[in-house]
Parts: C-alpha cells; sequence; structure tokens
C-alpha cells in the first residue's frame, strides 16, 4: 500500500520556517522545508492538519503558534464535531489543530497524535480514483465530499476536500493561482495529480544543520 512518508513546504526563508515550525508545533521529520521562490497568491490548495488529544492541547498549539508569529484565521472554539482552530504562519502555510474530544481529561501536552495533509480539489471522486489507481488505499469515502486515506505507518495520513469546502473550514477565500509550494514525498510518486500537486519520490530525512538550511526539517 503506498503511503506518504514526508511534506516538503517551499518555503521563502526556510531558517525562519524552521524557527516558526520547531517553536509552534514541535514537529518532527515528516514535515521538511526547502528554499523557494515560486509565485503563489491567495488559497495554495491545501491544510495542514494536526489531531490532538484534549481541548487544553488545541489551545496551547495555537497560542504557541500566535506567539510565534502566526496570523489567526478561526480562533478556538467548539463545533458539533469537536474543538479546533486555524491559524496560517508566516511562510503562508495554514495550519488547523483540532481535536474530536469536548472536554479535557487532563492537563495540556505538546503531543500531536496525528498530522493530516488535506487536499483541496475541483472533483474529489475523480481524485479519488487517480489516487487509489497508484496504489493508496480509501479508509473513509463521502461521495464526492471527503475521502481519507489509509496511513499504514506513515507519520502523514492524506485527505480530499472539495476546494471550496477546505477554504471555508480554514476561514478563506477559495481563490488563489500559482504554486501550491507543497511536494509530497512517496514511493507512489513521482508525479503531478489532477490538481497540480507533485509528488515525488520518497527520500530520507535530511539532517538538519545550523550552516545549510536549503532543505531541513520542523523538528523539535
Amino acid at each position: 500500500m503506498a503511503s506518504i512518508e514526508s511534506v516538503t513546504l517551499d518555503v521563502a526563508d526556510p531558517t525562519a520556517a524552521d524557527r516558526f515550525c520547531t517553536a509552534a508545533f514541535g514537529l518532527d521529520t515528516q514535515i521538511r522545508l526547502r528554499a523557494s521562490e515560486a509565485p503563489t497568491t491567495g488559497f495554495r490548495g491545501f491544510t495542514l492538519a494536526l489531531t490532538v488529544s484534549r481541548p487544553a492541547t488545541v489551545d496551547s498549539l495555537i497560542d504557541a503558534a500566535l506567539d510565534a508569529g502566526a496570523t489567526p484565521l478561526k480562533p478556538a472554539a467548539k463545533s458539533l464535531w469537536g474543538y479546533g482552530g486555524v491559524v496560517q504562519a508566516p511562510d503562508g502555510t495554514i495550519w488547523k489543530v483540532a481535536t474530536s474530544a469536548k472536554k479535557d481529561t487532563g492537563p495540556a501536552t505538546r503531543r500531536v497524535d496525528e498530522t493530516v495533509l488535506l487536499l483541496g480539489v475541483a472533483d474529489v471522486a475523480a481524485s479519488q480514483r487517480f489516487y487509489v489507481d497508484r496504489g493508496l488505499a480509501v479508509a473513509k469515502s463521502f461521495g464526492r465530499m471527503y475521502v481519507e486515506f489509509a496511513a499504514g505507518a506513515s507519520p502523514v495520513k492524506l485527505a480530499l476536500y472539495r476546494r471550496r469546502a477546505l477554504a471555508k473550514d480554514a476561514g478563506v477565500s477559495p481563490d488563489g493561482t500559482g504554486s501550491h509550494r507543497l511536494a509530497i514525498g512517496s514511493h507512489a510518486g513521482p508525479f503531478t495529480d489532477p490538481d497540480g500537486f507533485a509528488w515525488e519520490a520518497a527520500s530520507p530525512a535530511p539532517a538538519p544543520s545550523r550552516k545549510d538550511h536549503t532543505r531541513s526539517s520542523c523538528h523539535s
């Protein structure tokens, strides 16, 4: 079964992005950074969602992201499905932090239970078929609304949402042009999907270096 091994964000300043990512979320090597000035405007067509165990942890991570320079898009709040909020990093990446729990059962932690890459696509059913043909297995499917793929041992889960619905969930306009500034590392790659998201052949995680930040990792 094909799965995602890493997600690479193209950013103008990898050193600054790494500083934010570490201070805000303390993520490990599944999120990588690469220097790029590829033109992009508005919504880039994806969000990264961090699933945690309780509302207190949502608040803790959202607060840490804001302290590190993020812009609030949706304040953390209760909903029918749980509790969550959305911020935009200084490099433009949209991050959602959420939990299905509505009450705290303990103190806040820095633990992230799951990282989900949500792609906003024009046709969920067509994109689902595209990915199934490339070895990904469907875990959940809600017709043309939402599809979630099995992650297996992968550090990142993939899900598909209609572009407009994903933008609404993030609290931004769906309009945007240019590069997604995103590359997905997988043994299923390389290829480009129907919505222009680039998949690359999986490669080992690069070792962090203080001198060379052209390709680094968000790390704890």
